[in-house]
């Protein structure tokens, strides 16, 4: 499998919510004492799926791919997507392998200043389901201090990544 480490989200079609599906590399330095990658680099394995999938925040770094959903990057100056809570569910061992991790993204709620993107990591090398996760994020402009809601275009964007939560009945 062959897949550039720097590319865009590319969409999974499946019966359903069509899935972002991003490849993060994983690092040599991820692993922990016990040999598998720690639980706080899965964490940046999920951040870094969500740049990937919706965009970097809006004026921060010097992207050079346009998302498959431009999200974060289309934030009004001063806004700020925060991590309202992470929920991790590991099934099996995440070993480190010299291929990149992917990493299924899709949007499991949406509510009015914020949404729920829910994330399946796959082995790299066979595939197989490692970690399922949510991540809540609220989205928070600074210069009025006030929450901000999501617009209808924003919500449009979204409805066809829209899914079930991973911790739904059935799912895990």
């Amino acid at each position: 499998m062959s897949t550039r480490d720097d590319a865009p989200a590319a969409p999974v079609s499946s019966p359903g919510p069509v899935r972002l599906r991003t490849e993060v590399p994983l690092r040599w330095g991820d692993m922990d004492a016990y040999g598998h990658i720690n639980n706080v680099e899965v964490l940046r394995l999920l951040e870094e799926a969500r740049v990937r999938a919706f965009g970097s925040p809006a004026f921060t770094g010097s992207p050079v791919h346009a998302p498959a959903v431009p999200l974060f990057n289309d934030l009004p100056e001063g806004t700020q997507a925060l991590v309202v809570e992470h929920r991790i569910r590991y099934l099996a061992v995440l070993q480190y392998r010299d291929v990149p991790a992917t990493v299924l993204v899709w949007v499991s709620a949406l509510k009015g200043a914020g949404l729920t993107l829910a994330y399946e990591i796959l082995d790299g090398y066979d595939g197989s389901r490692r970690v399922i996760a949510e991540t809540q994020l609220a989205f928070f402009h600074a210069p009025s201090a006030q929450l901000m809601r999501l617009s209808s275009e924003q919500r449009q964007a979204l409805a066809a990544h829209r899914g079930e939560s991973p911790f739904s009945a059935g799912r895990h």
